[in-house]
């Protein structure tokens, strides 16, 4: 398990404060450290960053945090996403029958926090799976929402003389999956075609990465060159959905790993699980 400064940090002030005892410090530790960075936006901590549940787990807990400097209120609900072959997510406006039955499956509580600075919330996550339940893997997403302050979203000003402003107010989240899988679920991974290229005038490493099975995968993707001790790119956090069975990996390069990734490098994907990395996919490329 590994803490960065900022989260021992953030956890001292828990303890200081008395927001937290010390048989409180080790789950949120573990929770902080097993979620793949980042873990927050805007001010809003939440760990870990996903949660399985298989035939023996029914419950779960996901850690809420304030880590900003004024009093906040989050709403958390569930979603529908699918994954798109760019790997990115999209919202599910008309859920299937498969979904609204994994969505019936899932309850948690609360649905609704407010949270001093530096204050955390445990939110409890519960499984009720149907009788007979289909073997396969179900996915929903948990979304954890910072509810803006009671200020109109149009608001009328002095200048200019004539006419009127537009007060945009951003609604910031994050969202986990929540995935449940019924029976003996299995899934390899392939890597095709790793390249250099541009995205958006950036420079990017990217390759296709492919899924075979009856469930989705998750890990981390390391590019490594030899006599190197650290891997040039190192990505957590990749995952290839059961709705798609392949997609693209984009990864933003720095000017200084576009200088050392060209040439022989050896391309690895890691499958993740709880704190176990375990080499499911590799493959040799120059670039």
């Amino acid at each position: 398990m590994t803490i960065t400064a900022y989260e021992y940090g953030f956890i001292g002030k828990l303890l200081k404060k008395g927001l937290m005892t010390l048989a409180k410090v080790v789950p949120v530790a573990m929770a902080i450290a097993a979620a793949p960075d980042p873990v927050r936006a805007n001010d809003l901590l939440v760990a870990p960053t996903r949660l399985e549940f298989d035939s023996r787990k029914r419950t779960a807990e996901v850690i809420l945090s304030n880590i900003g400097s004024k009093t906040s209120t989050y709403r958390i609900s569930l979603v529908v996403r699918r994954m798109t072959a760019e790997g990115k997510l999209e919202e599910v406006e008309l859920p299937s029958e498969t979904d609204q039955r994994t969505l019936d499956m899932i309850s948690f509580a609360p649905r609704r926090v407010v949270l001093e600075p530096d204050q955390p919330q445990s939110i409890r996550v519960a499984v009720r799976r149907p009788v007979e339940l289909a073997r396969g893997e179900y996915r929903v997403h948990m979304l954890f929402r910072g509810i803006p302050d009671a200020t109109p979203a149009v608001a009328a000003v002095d200048t200019p003389t004539e006419g009127f402003a537009i007060q945009l107010i951003p609604i910031y989240g994050v969202t986990i999956p929540v995935i449940v899988r019924e029976g003996d679920l299995k899934a390899t991974t392939t890597m095709s075609a790793p390249r250099l290229a541009k995205e958006d005038g950036r420079d990017v490493f990217q390759l296709d990465l492919a899924r075979q099975g009856d469930r989705s995968t998750y890990g981390e993707i390391r590019v490594i060159k030899q006599g190197v001790d650290e891997p040039i790119v190192r990505a957590k956090g990749i995952s290839v959905y059961t709705e798609i069975g392949s997609r693209l990996v984009s990864l933003p390069l720095d000017p200084t790993q576009v200088a050392a990734i060209r040439g022989p490098v050896t391309v690895q994907y890691f499958e993740l699980v709880g704190d176990d990395a375990r080499l499911v996919s590799e493959l040799k490329a120059t670039l």
